[in-house]
Parts: structure tokens; C-alpha cells; sequence
């Protein structure tokens, strides 16, 4: 077997950071690991070594890449340089389910210490597996993440994300304590008795989805508690696209710093990007083990730092699941590094190549509803577009949950003005349902955002 790519080893964690955590300013840089403390020269030469010895490592050690570099022409040591990557084939979802359920794993079986996988609510599922090195790494990645939203040593995170095969329940547990911090394994669900355990344990930290973040501030009004008045401080929002309009409910209504973490299970899960909270202004990438690019989705051409595109990436230190040029699918543009300066950021992610919807010839993205939506009185921000085809005609059903309290003249108003935001700022016409508040289909904390029931 040829040699594998490692993690660099966790940089030694004190028991508690006697420094009260003052969010909003730079991470001390005695808290910096010492990937964060690379200057972009340095970085550049790191990720061209990890990355021939990844590119050769999937070549050696998985068929599925063997055959791909193969039928595309090059070899591993064709890459002479980050540039030379292009060269180099996509991988996509449908490879990972095609070698259902191992065979895109890159090491012998006993060497595989978890297994995670996607929910397959589109067909088989993605598997992935962690080699001990892996799963290190993973809780670097997280525990890095977690000090950069202003995380400390001694803080209490509680985790709201699914626990199980979905990755993001037990990556920001491992990462969490990694970090230094003590967890509460909450997972999802149970509402109420979230609030409750917020209320009484105290922790300064929440992880979890934003839209059920939003369905436990809901919770909270509910129960008669300000949220404002809880013990948290900053929120880590990942799993799902928010926008800007999202943040600023959530900052406003709980009175938290709201930033995101970006992460996909075939990448590693969360923690390849997160967002800092001294800046907000996207994700910085973690790129001395994530390599992004930003590519045409159409054309498949790389584009240049700046243009929007769709965000792929290949893993430079992974050892059981080696991914070479994946395509997320998720659109974004790379700028150049703030508040981390070596690592460049991705814009916060608000849609998908595969989420676009067309209808009646105009593209559609659930991002566009949602903002609008966030901009309607008496309408919460928990929305489904439902897509039928009643004759020859596509007709789409916004529909919107109502704030607890709100009347029905309130509906209609928000209804309309819905409908007629959709309008004028999308360009279609769209039958708007207001409907009460927690009936509309959640799964593992995300609300499903599309139902299309169209005749293919």
C-alpha cells in the first residue's frame, strides 16, 4: 500500500482559557493552531505536497480514481502544480452511490473506525469512513472552527444537530471537546425540553441548523421567555443555506453573534469552512486540508477568484475516503483571506445548482423566497414551495408558517404582500398559503424546502 497522507497532530489544549472570551475581537495567537499561523507562501507549498501525495493515494488505492485518471489521461505525477489539478477528473455523488456502500473506501476495512452516511431520500445513500487519523483531523477542523466563532476552553456548546449516521451531531461533538469545551449532547427534537436544558445547564454556545434555531427561539417566545435573556452568546449555523435576512433575525431575536460552518460528509463533514466572528464576512476555507475551486457549472471551466460559481473540492490529508475535485453543487465565489489572511474564503452559500427551480422558463432559487419571506409581517421564517403541473402549465404553492398570535386579516396581508414581493423581485406568479405555525415538514432539524410533484 502506498504511503497515506496524515493529520497534523491537535496543538495541545489548556483546561480552561483564564481570559474571558470578548467575541468580536481577533483569537489571541497563543489560540492559533500552527495551520492557522502559515503565511499564503507557505500554505501554497504545503497543499502542492499533500496534494500529489492525495492524488497518488487515490490513484493506488481506489479503483473507481484509477479508472477515471485513466480514461482522462493523467497520472498523479502529472501534477506539478495547484494549477495542474484542472487536468484532473471530477467526482461526483453519483460516483459515491454507484460503489455503494465501500467501494470508494481507500483503506483495508479494520483500519475503518466510524461510518457515516447521507439520509438517501434521493436513492442510495453516501457512505463515508474515518481511519483514527480522520476522525483527529475531523475535531481539529472543528475545534479550529469553534475558536474562530469566538469559542473558548471551559465554554458549554450545546449541539442540536442530529445525532447517527448524519454527520453533523457527532463531528461538532468530538470537535467541541477537542476544543476544550464541555459538551451537551442534546441532538434534535424535543423542543420544549431544549429550551429547558438552555435555560437550566447554560451554555454559551449553540450548534445546531438555523432553522431550528429558529423553531426553538419560537419555543422560547412560546414558553413567555425573552431569548435574549438565555446564557448564549454565539450560534454555529451549518447544514442547510441561510441568508444575510436569516442572521440578522436570529441576532436580533436571541441576541447572539450568528456565524456559519460549512462542511459536506463526503468532504468530512462540518468544519471544512467556517465563518469568524471578529468579521462575518464568509468562510474562511481550511485550506491546509481542504482544497477549494470555484468552477462553471455549465462549462466546467475553473473561474478566477471572484467569479460565482460552484464550489469543488479535493481533501488533502484524508486517509479512508480520498476526494478528488468532488462537485458540491453549491454556489459561491473565493475572496481573499480576512480575518485568517492565508486561508481564502468562500461568500456565504444561499443556493444550489440542483435546488434551481424553473418555472414557466424563469430560474427560481428557494434563497430568493426565503429573503422575501424574512421581509413579511406576521410570517415566520419556516417556508415549503410545493411545485405541481394541474394541466400544461408548472404552477407553484409558497407555503409559509404564521407567527404564534397572528389573525387572520394578518395572514392575508402577508399572503399578499408575498406573492407580490415574489412577483416584482422574482418575476413569477405564485399562489401564497399561510398556514399555522410547526406544521410544515421538518427532518433531522432542516425544514424541506422543495416538493416537487410534477409529472417527469
Amino acid at each position: 500500500m502506498s504511503s497515506k497522507p496524515t493529520a497534523t497532530a491537535a496543538p495541545a489544549q489548556p483546561a480552561a482559557d483564564p481570559r474571558p472570551a470578548r467575541l468580536g475581537e481577533p483569537l489571541p495567537h497563543d489560540l492559533l493552531d500552527d495551520g492557522e499561523r502559515l503565511t499564503r507562501e507557505q500554505l501554497r507549498e504545503l497543499q502542492l505536497d499533500r496534494l500529489r501525495a492525495a492524488l497518488r493515494h487515490a490513484y493506488d488505492d481506489v479503483e473507481l480514481y484509477r479508472k477515471k485518471f485513466d480514461e482522462a489521461g493523467v497520472k498523479p505525477d502529472d501534477c506539478r502544480s495547484l494549477e495542474d489539478l484542472a487536468r484532473f477528473p471530477f467526482t461526483t455523488k453519483a460516483d459515491l452511490r454507484d460503489t455503494y456502500p465501500f467501494g470508494m473506501f481507500a483503506v483495508p476495512m479494520p483500519q475503518v473506525r466510524r461510518i457515516h452516511a447521507s439520509s438517501g431520500t434521493t436513492g442510495r445513500p453516501t457512505v463515508v469512513g474515518y481511519t483514527d487519523n480522520d476522525l483527529s483531523l475531523w475535531a481539529d477542523v472543528i475545534a479550529r472552527s469553534i475558536r474562530a466563532a469566538g469559542g473558548r476552553p471551559g465554554h458549554k456548546v450545546h449541539i442540536s444537530y442530529g445525532y447517527g449516521l448524519f454527520t453533523g451531531g457527532l463531528g461538532a461533538h468530538y470537535g467541541a471537546e477537542r476544543a476544550g469545551c464541555t459538551v451537551i449532547p442534546a441532538s434534535g427534537g424535543m423542543t420544549a425540553r431544549q429550551v429547558q436544558i438552555i435555560q437550566d445547564f447554560k451554555p454559551e454556545i449553540i450548534m445546531v441548523t438555523p432553522s431550528y434555531m429558529l423553531t426553538l427561539l419560537d419555543e422560547f417566545e412560546k414558553q413567555g421567555i425573552d431569548p435574549r435573556t438565555s446564557s448564549l452568546k454565539v450560534g454555529i449555523f451549518g447544514a442547510e443555506p441561510w441568508t444575510e435576512e436569516m442572521r440578522r433575525e436570529i441576532e436580533d431575536r436571541m441576541g447572539v453573534h450568528a456565524v456559519d460552518i460549512y462542511g459536506l460528509s463526503e468532504v468530512i463533514g462540518p468544519g471544512v469552512a467556517q465563518e469568524c466572528v471578529e468579521t462575518k464576512d464568509g468562510l474562511h476555507v481550511w485550506e491546509d486540508h481542504f482544497y477549494p475551486e470555484v468552477v462553471d457549472p455549465v462549462t466546467d471551466a475553473v473561474l478566477a477568484e471572484g467569479e460565482e460559481g460552484e464550489v469543488v473540492f479535493t481533501s488533502l490529508t484524508k486517509e479512508a475516503l480520498p476526494i478528488i475535485r468532488y462537485r458540491t453543487r453549491d454556489l459561491t465565489r473565493l475572496l481573499p483571506g480576512t480575518a485568517r489572511p492565508a486561508f481564502r474564503r468562500i461568500q456565504k452559500v444561499t443556493g444550489r445548482c440542483d435546488d434551481m427551480i424553473i418555472l414557466r422558463g424563469v430560474n427560481v432559487f428557494p434563497s430568493q423566497i426565503e429573503e422575501i419571506v424574512l421581509r413579511t409581517p406576521g410570517a415566520a421564517p419556516h417556508f415549503q414551495i410545493e411545485l405541481t403541473r394541474p394541466g400544461r402549465m408548472d404552477h407553484m404553492v409558497v407555503r409559509v408558517e404564521a407567527r404564534p398570535g397572528t389573525g387572520s386579516e394578518q395572514r392575508e396581508a402577508a399572503a399578499k404582500a408575498i406573492a407580490e414581493g415574489v412577483k416584482d423581485g422574482v418575476g413569477v406568479t405564485v399562489e401564497v398559503a399561510i398556514v399555522d405555525p410547526e406544521t410544515l415538514e421538518r427532518s433531522l432539524g432542516k425544514l424541506r424546502r422543495v416538493r416537487d410533484l410534477r409529472q417527469r
